[in-house]
């Protein structure tokens, strides 16, 4: 007898909605789980070609931790447009500035793979730096990602 690999049809697909708390929790760790949920690798009935991953709100966004030297270190470049127009800025300036919930997009962003599947999977994505969301109608379970592991919150 052979067996085959079930492949979700698009309209099969059920999304469902997730809040994940960032406060405490190291950026990239938290990063990961994320990325996961929006890709539906979570589920026993993933496909690759089809967006079958949840909603992902996250709340406390400019609360999240960055380790060792990273805060000072790890610059994000980026181009103004104009000739010899790179610049740069730390992490922790990004945390500091206007709005902080980018760091954690970015993060997420560069963790999914590339392509039209990936700009409609992180529409999925909802960040907030502050602890209010206007997701309540949803009613998204809460998902403690600081109790999965003691290394996703160092304190």
């Amino acid at each position: 007898m052979f067996k085959s690999t079930p492949s979700i049809k698009p309209s099969e697909v059920t999304n469902g909605w997730v809040l994940i708390d960032a406060e405490g929790v190291v950026l990239g760790r938290l990063a990961v789980i994320i990325a996961n949920r929006l890709r539906g690798k979570h589920k026993p009935q993933f496909t690759p070609h089809v967006d079958c991953g949840d909603n992902v709100v996250v709340v406390n966004a400019a609360k999240v931790r960055v380790t060792g030297n990273k805060p000072e270190q790890s610059i994000f470049y980026y181009h103004t447009g104009y000739a010899g127009g790179i610049k740069g800025r730390s992490i922790r300036q990004r945390l500091e500035s206007k709005h902080p919930e980018r760091v954690l997009e970015k993060a997420v962003e560069r963790m999914i793979t590339r392509g039209p599947l990936q700009r409609r999977q992180m529409k999925h994505l909802h960040i907030y730096g502050g602890p209010e969301h206007k997701h309540d109608g949803q009613q998204p379970k809460k998902l403690d990602v600081a109790a999965m592991n003691p290394k996703n919150h160092r304190g």
